[in-house]
C-alpha cells in the first residue's frame, strides 16, 4: 500500500461515522475533494487537504498526526510541513477556547488569523472554501448570500495562496451571488 493510501485510510477511520450535513455522504468525501483540488497546486496539498479538519473534528492531536505520518513513511521534514499546515488550518478561536468572546468576535479573530497563515495553508483553505460554497449553494440557500459575502471578504484579504485557486473561489462566489439572488 502506498504512503498516500495509508494516510487516506487512517484519515477515513478517524472521521468514521461523520457525515456531510444534509447529504448523508461520508465526511471523508469532503476531505478527499479538498485534497484532490489542492494536490496540483502546492507540495503536500493532497496530504494537507485530507487532514485539514482532523485536529478540530476528531480526537486526534498534532503529536498523533506526526507519529502517523512518520509511520506511513513520510520523512521528518515532510511530516513537519504537513502537520504545520494542518495546525494552521485548525480553528483557534473556538467557543471552547474563548467562551468570553461572542460568536461574531471569534469569527472576526479567526478571519484575521487566516490572513496571516502560510501560502500553502491558504491554498488549501481556498479549496475548502470552493467545496463549501458549492455545498451551501446546493443545500443551504437560506444562508448562502450571507455566507458568500463573508467568504468574499475573507478571500479579498487572503492573498498569499495559489492565485488560480483564489480566482476560482472568487469567481464561484460571484456566480453564486448572481445566480441565486437576482430577482
Amino acid at each position: 500500500m502506498i504512503v498516500r493510501e495509508k494516510l487516506a485510510d487512517w484519515v477515513a477511520s478517524k472521521h468514521a461515522g461523520q457525515l456531510i450535513k444534509r447529504t448523508g455522504k461520508p465526511y471523508f468525501d469532503h476531505l478527499l475533494a479538498v485534497a484532490e483540488m489542492a494536490a496540483p497546486a502546492v507540495a503536500f496539498g493532497y496530504e494537507i487537504g485530507l487532514c485539514h479538519d482532523l485536529l478540530e473534528d476528531t480526537y486526534t492531536n498534532e503529536q498523533e498526526l506526526i507519529a502517523a505520518l512518520i509511520s506511513f513513511g513520510y520523512t521528518f521534514s515532510n511530516t513537519n510541513t504537513i502537520a504545520s499546515c494542518v495546525t494552521e488550518l485548525t480553528d483557534v478561536f473556538t467557543r471552547a477556547a474563548y467562551p468570553e468572546l461572542s460568536k461574531l468576535e471569534r469569527k472576526a479573530r479567526e478571519a484575521e488569523r487566516l490572513m496571516k497563515i502560510s501560502a500553502t495553508a491558504q491554498t488549501v483553505k481556498y479549496c475548502d472554501l470552493i467545496y463549501n460554497m458549492d455545498w451551501v449553494l446546493e443545500f443551504d440557500q437560506k444562508h448562502a448570500e450571507v455566507y458568500l459575502i463573508k467568504k468574499k471578504l475573507l478571500l479579498n484579504a487572503m492573498v498569499k495562496g495559489d492565485a488560480g485557486l483564489r480566482q476560482r473561489a472568487l469567481h464561484a462566489i460571484d456566480n453564486g451571488l448572481k445566480g441565486a439572488f437576482i430577482f
